[in-house]
């Protein structure tokens, strides 16, 4: 088993290397503003039991075309997960971001290429002067699925509604760039009224900000800013009724795993929403998932995939995302507060054997986007200079230090990198080490416990600007699973938010320079986005940074079968052939 592991990963940096070329850069990641959320991924090489063949096979056209779509009006597709939490304000997972793109819409939404914000719910907006206050016009015409209008107050309860003290929202310090949202959400002010978010009128929404931030339309595209129907508001648990939602689809059936989305005839812009269904079958055994592929019954994986079983390979889509994979030290427990013990720990390590084997090894957080400040990074070790840290700060050839604790999910490249750690500052520095794994079914969720020291994760941008990663690591953050609390790095983002252009990327280079030189974060590779999708087929369909695809765009391009070749569908057992009308899309 463990053979076949490894070679399923060379096989799959194969395929990714012949597919998708130097990632060294992403030319196409913009300079752009505004935060979008965290969604927690195990990086997509080695999370996955995935494998192709060693090179690319001579394989006949016709031998690798799957049954063509009968019904054009339907896609279906598959996830990872055993089920999907309908209400928004309580998610974190990248699969249910793709999933929301369908039930809910903002006052924006994706441009489904560049991922830029396309005006949504809102018509239009004006900014004040100071760049502080905006001002937005809802559309007319946004209704939820059964025809009740979307208003203004919709927004405003939704949003307040994550900032409530307690809610345990986990993208609710998203809204803190909003005037009084921080002191709310925290408790230190209990007037909701003092949250500057107004609804004056059905259709005007206006929202005060703490600072000017050109990257405020960009985060509006995250589904926690979306609106919730009245009914829905206080309703604890979701799974328990179709949630009244506005965006293009909304929820037909919730069968189990079996989550079906039918068009909102109701949505502002339905003429532009093409299939009549989506139907998405959740799975956590790649088999599976490739069964349906190869049997033309699913025509897009989002998700776990044997890519060894696929009888068709040159649907196999790889494009660089805007995400990192990581470990953290925590600041939570002494002496990991301190950061020259952090730093010791980072210089022991020896870097390149971590990173050995990734198609794009990373010593930053942030993905080199164009124009942003290069920094040095972590890429050294030092034992020398990390013993001289541990002994400034009071523990000498490590004697003296507690326990430090590794939480690791149960896959073999963890256990491989997490070995790599343990033997480091137990050999090295003297430190004492215990590691333990938790199940990939309560692994996340174990990451806001107290228990232990040191952890990975993966974290994926919602847009294409730097805040979208160094956020999560600010004092009042709940995605701050490490606790981390340093002035000196509050000042500069602090200091980031009254800047715009260069200036501000500068700032917010030196905060990811702070954030790495004390050891907070220890970067390992950047990720990697792996979708099984025929794009000649399926319309719509974009690689993109941030490896979300609006299902509003989704339809089906005119079937063209070769020449001679007569083709039967497993679902319905109709033949389909050249000049048919089913090949035609009739």
């Amino acid at each position: 088993m463990e053979k076949k592991k490894k070679n399923s990963l060379r096989n799959l940096k194969t395929v990714i290397k012949n597919k998708s070329g130097d990632f060294r850069y992403l030319k196409d990641l913009k300079p752009r503003a505004a935060p979008r959320s965290l969604f927690f991924l195990f990086a997509l090489l080695i999370s996955f039991p995935m494998s192709a063949t060693e090179s690319t096979r001579e394989t006949p056209e016709y031998a690798r075309r799957r049954p063509p779509v009968v019904n054009r009006d339907s896609l279906t597709m598959t996830m990872s997960g055993s089920d999907i939490e309908l209400d928004f304000r309580k998610s974190y997972l990248s699969g249910e971001a793709q999933f929301y793109t369908g039930l809910y819409e903002g006052l924006f939404s994706y441009n489904p290429v560049t991922m830029e914000p396309l005006s949504a719910v809102a018509s239009r907006w004006n900014l004040s002067d100071d760049k502080k206050v905006w001002t937005f016009t809802l559309r007319s015409y946004a209704r939820y699925w059964n025809g009740d209008p979307v208003r203004a107050m919709d927004f405003r309860n939704s949003w307040l509604s994550q900032l409530e003290p307690g809610s345990n929202s986990p993208y609710s310090s998203l809204f803190d760039i909003i005037e009084g949202a921080n002191d709310y959400r925290t408790g230190r002010i209990t007037d909701k009224n003092k949250v500057g978010i107004e609804a004056p009128d059905d259709r005007t929404l206006i929202v005060r900000l703490i600072s000017p931030a050109s990257f405020f339309p960009s985060m509006l595209c995250h589904h926690s800013f979306s609106p919730i129907h009245p009914s829905m508001l206080n309703v604890d648990d979701w799974s328990k009724t179709a949630p009244i939602s506005n965006g293009p689809y909304y929820l037909l059936e919730n069968s189990g795993k079996t989550k079906t989305l039918a068009r909102n005839e109701f949505y502002w812009d339905a003429n532009e929403v093409t299939l009549k269904t989506i139907t998405v079958k959740l799975t956590d055994d790649g088999d599976e998932a490739s069964a349906l592929w190869n049997s033309g019954s699913v025509r897009w994986i989002s998700g776990e995939v044997n890519i060894e079983t696929l009888t068709d390979l040159s649907s196999i889509v790889v494009n660089p995302m805007f995400a990192t994979h990581y470990y953290f030290i925590r600041s939570l427990h002494k002496p990991w507060d301190d950061w020259r013990i952090r730093r010791a720990l980072a210089l022991a390590l020896p870097w390149d054997e971590i990173r050995e084997g990734y198609p794009m090894p990373a010593n930053t957080l942030i993905y080199p986007i164009m124009d942003y400040p290069r920094i040095e990074g972590l890429s050294s070790t030092n034992i020398e200079e990390a013993r001289k840290l541990l002994a400034e700060a009071g523990y000498p050839d490590g004697k003296g230090l507690p326990e430090l604790v590794i939480r690791l999910p149960p896959a073999m490249e963890a256990a491989r990198i997490g070995g790599l750690m343990s033997a480091a500052w137990m050999d090295k520095l003297g430190v004492p080490v215990r590691i333990e794994v938790f199940p990939f079914d309560k692994y996340f969720n174990s990451l806001t416990e107290d228990s232990y020291d040191v952890a990975s994760s993966t974290w994926i941008g919602d847009f294409a600007d730097p805040y979208t990663f160094l956020q999560m690591w600010r004092r009042d953050s709940n995605l701050n699973d490490a606790h981390y609390d340093d002035p000196d790095y509050e000042k500069l983002i602090n200091r980031s938010m009254g800047e715009d252009g260069e200036k501000r990327w500068k700032t917010l280079s030196e905060a990811e320079e702070l954030l790495l030189s004390r050891a907070t974060v220890l970067p390992v590779s950047y990720s990697l986005a792996l979708n099984i999708v025929d794009k000649s087929e399926v319309g719509g369909w974009f690689s993109n940074v941030l490896d979300i695809h609006p299902l509003k765009y989704l339809s089906f391009k005119a079937f063209k079968p070769l020449p001679g070749v007569v083709y039967a569908s497993p679902a319905v057992g109709e033949l389909v052939s050249k000049g048919s009308p089913a090949a035609n899309g009739k």
